[in-house]
């Protein structure tokens, strides 16, 4: 009984975390705040970063930690998935250089503000339309290999398998909310790229929640 609400606790705080992350990323708020605000737009994705990052490390030190063990994967099996999840890792690194990082972490933004080169009509950052490199197979590579990063885990317990979920989901409900977001920025062409490419798994466009 108490792991089953300790569950219900550790999936209401992650799903709190991931409604309030898409809500601050949304057009809506962004336009609205624009007006507000003018060209100091230019701070938000940063402010943006920051808040995100904090709100995670509360929800992760606030959420309660089952002990329960799942599996424990005895050698040579733990270093094989070991190895497996260190090569997702430098995949997650190679899909972050393939985007503007500068501009993913809002330092581009604050430059353009300093020399007066900022237009509030970006918003918070310059979007870009990647049909090129990983794009060519998942339309958000750094989500796919994030979700294997996080899954392949030699040893695993209630917790992380709770959180492992609940993560999973979000990036599937993330996704269509960023794609909300880019469909209207880019119109046809990313519409027609949604049809033509998998949303996070790749080559598995017939699975209906990976359009």
């Amino acid at each position: 009984m108490r792991e089953t609400f300790e569950t219900f606790v550790i999936i209401l705080l992650f799903s709190g975390f991931g409604i309030i992350h898409s809500f601050l990323a949304s057009l809506e708020i962004k336009k609205k705040l624009a007006v507000v605000i003018k060209e100091k737009i230019a701070f938000y994705r940063i402010f943006y970063n920051i808040i995100s990052l904090l709100l995670f490390l509360a929800v992760y030190e606030m959420s309660p930690k089952p002990q329960i063990m799942i599996y424990d994967l005895p050698e040579p099996y733990d270093l094989w998935i070991l190895g497996l999840q260190m090569i997702s890792l430098v995949f997650v690194i190679a899909a972050g250089f393939s985007v503007n990082l500068r501009e993913f972490l809002g330092i581009d933004q604050i430059i353009r503000y300093f020399r007066n080169e900022y237009d509030p009509n970006e918003l918070d950052e310059k979007y870009e339309f990647k049909k090129t490199g990983f794009y060519k197979y998942t339309r958000h590579p750094i989500y796919f290999f994030c979700i294997l990063f996080l899954g392949l885990r030699p040893a695993m317990d209630l917790f992380y398998l709770v959180f492992f979920i609940t993560m999973t989901g979000y990036f599937f409900a993330g996704s269509y909310f960023e794609e909300r977001k880019l469909a209207e920025l880019f119109g046809e062409d990313y519409t027609q790229y949604q049809k033509d490419t998998a949303r996070i798994i790749p080559f598995l466009k017939f699975i209906k929640g990976n359009r």
